[in-house]
């Protein structure tokens, strides 16, 4: 059974390139062999991350990444059964959230910046699956 899985959190490192590498770097290498797919946006101090797999797989990794040292406040913002992935060609792609339109931040959001702790879940998959569609997700399979 596939699922998916949206949660949002806060770097400890607020300079968190390094931090950023180091999560792309780590899930890349642990996602492929796990069957897990998702996509990493970050921004101002603050990560949303999509996971996609199977249920056991998922769960396993999401109480990995709630006890991860490199983030803090992670909110669970959204948890689904799925019939079919929405972001299986990356083992983890990525947004820098900074670098967005602001047109497409405000159909989203009440302010030029996109807060994923202010908004629903259902809000940041859809602006998700807008930066899927618009091929602003970058990053390798």
């Amino acid at each position: 059974m596939l699922v998916r899985l949206l949660y949002v959190s806060r770097a400890i490192d607020k300079d968190c390139a390094k931090t950023i590498e180091s999560v792309l770097e780590t899930s890349r290498s642990h996602n492929m062999g796990n069957g897990i797919t998702g996509v990493l946006c970050y921004g101002g101090g603050v990560f949303l991350q999509a996971i996609e797999g199977g249920r056991e797989a998922v769960n396993k990794l999401y109480n990995h990444i709630v006890e991860d040292a490199r983030h803090t406040d992670v909110v669970l913002l959204h948890y689904e059964e799925i019939s079919e992935r929405r972001f299986g060609g990356w083992t983890m792609g990525q947004v820098n959230l900074s670098k967005l339109n602001t047109s497409i931040v405000l159909k989203y959001s009440e302010r030029p910046e996109f807060d994923p702790y202010g908004v629903s879940g259902k809000v940041s998959l859809a602006l998700l699956e807008e930066l899927m569609a618009t091929a602003s997700i970058i990053g390798r399979a």
